[in-house]
C-alpha cells in the first residue's frame, strides 16, 4: 500500500481536516480525500468520524495512528541512514517540553555536534509531551519527575533543589537560608494543580508537618513572578528556573528537602533508533555525564 496513504492520514488525523490537511502536505484537498476513501475501503474499516468538515479518529484509527506514526519513523530513519551513511547530516529531530530552560540547553549541546539537522520544540504539560512520544509526533520528551510507563525510557538529566523567593521587602528577605519550619503559617503562592514543583514542595511540608497559607493559586511562571513582584506572597521554583531580578531575594531552604529532577523520555521501541542515540551521546557529552 501507498505511503502516501498513510502520510495523508496521519495529516488528516493531525489537521482534523481533509482540507487542513491538504495545505499542510502541499497537495489538493481531492487528492487528500480520494487517498483517505481507498484506505477506508481497502482495509473496510471506518477510520474517522465525520461531523460537516471536521474528522476524528475512531477507536480503530487511533489504533493504526500509532502503528503508522512508528512506521514513518522508522522510514524517515532509514533513509537518514542510507543517505547519510549513519552520520544523520540531515533530518529533523522533534522535541516535546513542559519548559523552556532545561530543553533549550539540549537543543544548544546538540546542535553544536549535529548542525545540519532541523530540530523543532513543542510546548506542553506532562500529559501532552508522554503522549506525543507514545503516539510518535515527537522523538525526545523532557519532563521534571518520574513517570512510570512500560513503553517510555527515561534517563535523569538534572537535579535541582526547589527555592524560595520574595520580595525585597518581605520580611524572609533578610535570609539567604530558612528552615523550612520557618514557612508555618506564611503565605505562600501555589502553581496550578498538576504541577511538578508544587507536588514536590507540598510532600517535602506535608513529611515536616509544616502547615502553611496559600495566598493566590497561579497558572504560570510568569504569573508567579508577577505576584511576587506586587508582594502577594512567597514564590518557590526549582533552582535552574529561577531569573534573577532587582526585585527579588532568593532563599535556600535548609537541607534542600524539596528537589526537582529533569528526565528525558523517549519511546522504548526506539531505544536503538538512530536518532534518540544520536541525542542521548551529544547529551552525555556535556559537561556532566547522563546519570
Amino acid at each position: 500500500m501507498s505511503l502516501a496513504r498513510y502520510r495523508a492520514f496521519v495529516a488528516v488525523a493531525h489537521q482534523g481536516s481533509m482540507s487542513a490537511a491538504a495545505r499542510s502536505l502541499n497537495v489538493s484537498q481531492p487528492t487528500i480525500s480520494a487517498q483517505i476513501n481507498a484506505l477506508e475501503a481497502t482495509s473496510k474499516v471506518e477510520l474517522f468520524y465525520r461531523r460537516g468538515y471536521r474528522m476524528s479518529l475512531t477507536k480503530a484509527g487511533e489504533q493504526l495512528f500509532a502503528m503508522v506514526q512508528r512506521m514513518l519513523t522508522m522510514e524517515a530513519e532509514a533513509e537518514f541512514f542510507l543517505r547519510d551513511s549513519g552520520k544523520l547530516n540531515q533530518g529533523a529531530l522533534r522535541l516535546s517540553a513542559v519548559g523552556p530552560f532545561h530543553v533549550i540547553e539540549m537543543v544548544s549541546a546538540y546542535r553544536k555536534q549535529y548542525p545540519s539537522m532541523k530540530l523543532s520544540i513543542r510546548m506542553g504539560n506532562s500529559q501532552q509531551v508522554l503522549s506525543d512520544i507514545e503516539r510518535y509526533t515527537t522523538d525526545i520528551g523532557v519532563l521534571a519527575g518520574l513517570h512510570n510507563s512500560d513503553h517510555l525510557e527515561a534517563v535523569l538529566y538534572a537535579h535541582h533543589p526547589i527555592i524560595l523567593f520574595a520580595h525585597r521587602e518581605h520580611p524572609l528577605s533578610r535570609y539567604d537560608q530558612v528552615p523550612l519550619a520557618s514557612l508555618a503559617g506564611m503565605e505562600l503562592l501555589r502553581r496550578e494543580e498538576g504541577s511538578t514543583t508544587q507536588a514536590t514542595l507540598d510532600a517535602a511540608l506535608a513529611e515536616a508537618k509544616v502547615q502553611t497559607k496559600c495566598a493566590l493559586e497561579v497558572g504560570s511562571r510568569e504569573m508567579l513572578r508577577e505576584a511576587v513582584a506586587r508582594g502577594l506572597g512567597i514564590g518557590a521554583v526549582s533552582e535552574a528556573e529561577f531569573i534573577p531580578d532587582p526585585r527579588f531575594k532568593s532563599i535556600r531552604i535548609t537541607g534542600e528537602p524539596a528537589a526537582t529532577k529533569t528526565y528525558i523520555y523517549y519511546s522504548r521501541e526506539r531505544r536503538d533508533s538512530l536518532l534518540i542515540q544520536s541525542f542521548l551521546t551529544a547529551i552525555e557529552n556535556r559537561n556532566h555525564p547522563l546519570r
